[in-house]
Order: C-alpha cells, then structure tokens, then sequence
C-alpha cells in the first residue's frame, strides 16, 4: 500500500515555478477585485450620505419616524415609504419563496422527464428577462381587476382586521406584493435549483440506503445541506424586492399616507425617488438622497441578519 501511494505521487508532476507565479497572480487579482467591490459600494454610500448632509442636519432621525412629504413647506418625513417597502418585500418573500423552493425542488429531483423538465427551467428562468414596466402594465390591466373581488371577499368578511380595513379600489400594497412575488420566483427558483443539483448524489443514495422515504430525504437531508445557497437566493431576491422601482410605481399607488391596509395605496422609497427625483430641488434633493441612504442601510441589515442566521444554521 505505501508503495502505491508513493508512486501515485511520484506519478504527479511538480509545479513548475512559472505555474506557481500564475496562482499567486491569480489570487492577488481576486483580492483586488473584491476590494475594488467594496470600496465601489463605499463610494456610492458615501456620495449619497453627503448630498443628503442638509436633510440629515435638517431633521436628524425624526426623518424615519415621521409621515409628512410636504416639498411646498419642505418638511419631509420617510415612515410611510419604509413601511411600504418593508411590507412589500415581506409580501413578495411570503409567497415566492414556498414557490420557488417548491419549483426548484420539482425540477432538480427527477419527478419529470428531461425533455419537459428542460423547458420548464427555461420558462422559469425567462421570467426574469421580462422589463418590470412590462410587468406594471400587465399588472394594470390584468393583476388589478383579477383581485378586485378577492379584495372585496377580504374586506367584506375580514375588515375586522386592520390590514383589510379599507375598501379594495385598485392600486395598493397587495397588487404590487404579488407582482413582485413574481419578479422575484426566478432568482429564488434557479439559485435554490443550483444549490440542490450541486449536492453530492452519495447524500441521497446514503438517506435512501438507510431506508429513509424520498420526501424525508429531500426535507431532512438535501434541504439542510442546500440551506445557504438557498438563503443566499432569497437574499438576492429581497434586494431585487426592496429596490424596484418601474412595476411597483405602476402598481403601489403612491400614496405617503401611513396606512398598514394591505388594501390601500401606498409608497416605497424606490417609488418615491422615480416619482419626485427629477422635478425636485433644495432641501428636496437632499431629503429624497436621505431617503435612498436609508434604503441602502435597510438592505444592508437585511443582509447582516441573514448572514447571521446562516452561520447559526451550520453551527446546530
């Protein structure tokens, strides 16, 4: 046996020096693309945080907790927009992630042929090459009155509930969660697909040896061991979420009133920035880049979070 092994290794070749200058080069080039990543993110932080100076000395944090957008008297206030990007986003995920994760599992664990299973990951995937404005016109003019009587139904039999409180009468918060639900299935789709076809096939075979049933398998095996990519897809998917902009200004309604009616219109702080960046000026200019560090700083804790929930996952 030591015999084999060291012919095995006497079988490999040595590195040459100029191969051993390709590697370092090659990992020097990495590290400096990867600080030229971050540092790129810095400069665009810190750019915006100067513009939004005359805000930030203007109306410090009482900027997040109030509800007045008023440019005529120049008092801004940017709760109604977190709330409705929050709200948005959370309605999106809710729904897109049983989606995605379902689809990429049927895809990627051999319930179908090849030759359909091939083209439905091409559908799916297509739906990511669609423009959003084009997702905000079919939201118009089919989304909308295809939920005009569920959001009748909800407020109707559950308008006890604050979140159907108000009467359903088109754009809202609703139509532009579910229009981002399926903006986003995609990213979460492909990235989970890729996460569970890149596991080693002796995962399965061993659950299977050990008599365990095909869905325990994908539930207690393969779903734990794709767990990060998964998250790290649906992280893509709630950035994707929180900064778009054409279908939600399209559909949300854009209204800065607080309401927390899922019925009701509503604003995010990416609509906000479409709809006023280009008519306004002064102190609104620097009200609307506070508005835009705000939303870098929430997909920033959005993504801390979840890298945090990742490394507790490996670790139980």
């Amino acid at each position: 046996m030591t015999t084999q092994v060291t012919n095995a290794q006497d079988a490999v070749p040595p590195r040459s020096q100029t191969e051993k200058s390709l590697d370092r080069g090659f990992v020097w080039l990495t590290r400096i693309l990867a600080l030229a990543v971050a540092g790129l993110l810095i400069f665009i932080a810190v750019e915006v945080g100067l513009e939004a100076v005359p805000a930030i000395r203007e109306f410090g944090l009482g900027f997040l907790t109030t509800s007045a957008w008023n440019p005529v008297e120049d008092t801004y206030g940017v709760l109604p927009m977190i709330y409705g990007t929050l709200v948005s986003s959370a309605i999106g995920l809710l729904l897109a992630i049983p989606l995605g994760i379902g689809t990429a599992l049927f895809l990627s664990e051999d319930f179908l042929p090849r030759f359909v299973r091939t083209p439905l990951v091409f559908l799916v995937e297509l739906l990511a090459a669609i423009p959003s404005v084009v997702y905000g016109l079919w939201g118009i003019f089919v989304l909308i009155p295809l939920l005009k009587p569920i959001g009748a139904w909800l407020h109707n039999n559950l308008g006890w509930i604050p979140l159907f409180r108000t009467p359903y009468i088109g754009p809202g918060m609703l139509p532009a969660g579910i229009i981002l639900t399926i903006m986003i299935l995609p990213i979460i789709t492909a990235i989970s697909r890729d996460s569970l076809a890149s596991l080693p096939p002796e995962l399965r075979q061993a659950s299977l040896g050990l008599g365990a049933t095909r869905w325990v398998t994908i539930f207690r095996v393969l779903i734990p061991a794709a767990f990060s990519g998964i998250v790290g897809g649906i992280m893509l998917a709630l950035g994707r979420a929180m900064g778009e902009t054409m279908a939600v200004t399209m559909l949300i309604g854009n209204s800065n009133d607080l309401n927390i009616s899922l019925l009701a219109p509503a604003n995010t702080i990416a609509s906000l920035l479409a709809n006023q960046f280009a008519e306004a000026s002064g102190l609104q200019v620097a009200s609307l880049m506070y508005a835009g560090l705000v939303l870098f700083a929430l997909t920033l804790i959005v993504n801390i979070l979840a890298e945090l929930i990742v490394r507790k996952v490996k670790k139980f």
